[in-house]
């Protein structure tokens, strides 16, 4: 009998030292009340989901910068991801296999909630915070994307948050009756008001999960990576933020692709649909379902010069050198192309030649365009250099002239496919699972040395969020850029510092782009 009791004492003292171990704070008091998370037994780390950030941007609150968060009775339980935003339903196209996108249901105005993993024992820690916003081209995406999990994030030390926000129409809907009821004088751009109140709810939560609110870094890929790009030049985020990391996107260059550029351009979009829409007033276009607005608005949805978030384009307000204060860890992939199959090589010659005319053969001095296979290989990279390469360059290039820290990367690793139809390279957010060290989340024939990547970039990562500069011990030295040297990390099987390989292709558009 005393051996059975000094068992089930033995237990419960095990037991109980195991939960010392444990955040002891749950339920944690946040803005509106207190939540409740799970505790991951095996990784040691609690996660929070759902968590609301703000009212729900429904009703009179469509297009309205967030309000704030409605309070609640008791105890929430955080322990699901809130609804996707409204957006088509997700598929998998192009280059991107279904763990790359978010889940098919639930979709909902009602969208802004975010996310906390901690691995802190105790608030007072005030480990440094990371804060990820997903891409989507500002038309879909959300936290609930498998390839988003903080895990291992917070396992290596980071208070991981991930945030929704509004996209498509019902973030960047602009029109005269909402800029004169907003009383800021502008209307649109409220995926970015949605990003900056996420960005303000970690400064005034965050410590209670363990996090240092004077150590953020923001960051994102594609689209996210561009919001990262606009919420650096926004006098709104100042302060909010000392670090950045962009994968894959940044705005100093204009494409009429991407929708209006500046808010009149953007009302006039928002009164054409109300007329499409026989929408009489504002009340009018505020009553129509979400669907019907998800299934008829045509207009391109962007980020927009509105005066207000965006005070100019991201090109002047760097010219300027006002963009705000931090270090910067930025690159693009060796295969970051989002387009068709490639054109015939004829029809792309012509293409080209119409849209450079004398210029042209300035372009062929950088992309040799002698054959079909080459061609399509030109097509590709035409494509990821305009894209990609040329924003992030020109936003690392400006930085360090500006007198801020920033270091570039390309990766260039091929993510193993188990046949050709996922087989893409080192495709457009397929540094996301290495970044994030989060290759259990996707279906692919990983091999050692995948793993081995992984730890790699993860370790740069978090060191730069960590201190601003993602070298640590044993790793390969990955020096800042400069434009004297232009060395850029080349992510691979072995990874090094080089000069860009780019860069002849590079300095084409910013030339181009200048002078255009």
């Amino acid at each position: 009998m005393t051996t059975y009791f000094q068992l089930i004492f033995s237990f419960l003292l095990f037991f109980g030292n195991c939960r010392e171990n444990v955040m002891v704070q749950d339920p944690v008091a946040v803005t509106g009340g207190l939540i409740s998370g799970e505790y991951l037994d095996q990784a040691q780390v609690h996660t929070y989901k759902g968590i609301p950030f703000a009212a729900p941007p429904v009703g009179n609150n469509r297009w309205r910068a967030p309000q704030p968060v409605i309070p609640w009775q008791g105890v929430r339980a955080c322990t699901s991801f809130g609804p996707s935003p409204m957006q088509s339903k997700p598929v998998p196209f192009m280059y991107w296999s279904r763990e790359f996108l978010i889940p098919e249901s639930p979709i909902s105005e009602d969208c802004l909630y975010l996310n906390v993993w901690t691995g802190a024992k105790d608030p007072n820690e005030k480990r440094p915070v990371l804060v990820y916003i997903y891409g989507g081209g500002f038309q879909s995406g959300g936290t609930g994307c498998a390839i988003y999990d903080g895990t291992a994030m917070a396992q290596k030390g980071i208070v991981f948050v991930s945030i929704n926000y509004r996209v498509g129409s019902f973030g960047f809907f602009a029109h005269p009756e909402l800029t004169a009821e907003s009383g800021y004088g502008a209307s649109g751009n409220y995926a970015l008001l949605d990003m900056i109140a996420a960005l303000k709810w970690v400064q005034d939560n965050i410590t209670a999960f363990g996090g240092d609110p004077s150590q953020v870094t923001i960051a994102g890929q594609s689209a996210g990576s561009f919001a990262v790009n606009f919420l650096t030049a926004s006098p709104m985020a100042k302060g909010l933020f000392i670090r950045a990391i962009g994968e894959s996107g940044a705005n100093f260059y204009s494409n009429p692709r991407r929708g209006p550029a500046d808010l009149k351009s953007a009302e006039n979009a928002g009164l054409e649909y109300a007329r499409t829409m026989q929408a009489a007033d504002l009340e009018a276009l505020r009553n129509l379902p979400a669907e019907q607005i998800l299934s008829t608005y045509r207009s391109i949805s962007w980020p927009i010069s509105d005066g207000y978030v965006l005070p100019g384009t991201v090109m002047d307000i760097y010219q300027a050198a006002k963009e705000n204060k931090f270090a910067l860890l930025a690159g693009w992939n060796g295969n970051d192309v989002i387009m068709g199959p490639p054109a015939n090589q004829d029809a792309f010659r012509s293409t080209m030649e119409k849209r450079f005319g004398e210029e042209v053969s300035q372009l062929w001095e950088v992309y040799p365009n002698n054959s079909q296979a080459q061609s399509d290989a030109v097509q590709k990279a035409i494509n990821r250099d305009e894209s990609f390469g040329v924003q992030v360059y020109t936003w690392a290039r400006m930085h360090s002239a500006n007198g801020q820290p920033a270091y570039v990367y390309n990766f260039n690793r091929s993510l193993p496919a188990y046949d050709a139809s996922t087989a893409f390279g080192a495709f457009h957010s397929g540094e996301i699972v290495y970044a994030y060290d989060n290759l259990n989340t996707v279906d692919r024939p990983w091999k050692a040395i995948d793993h081995e990547i992984a730890n790699l970039l993860s370790s740069y990562w978090v060191n730069f969020v960590r201190t601003g500069n993602p070298n640590g011990e044993n790793l390969p030295d990955w020096p800042a850029f400069e434009t004297k040297s232009n060395l850029t990390m080349i992510i691979d099987t072995v990874s090094h510092s080089e000069p860009l390989p780019t860069l002849p292709q590079i300095q084409f558009w910013e030339n181009y782009y200048q002078n255009h």
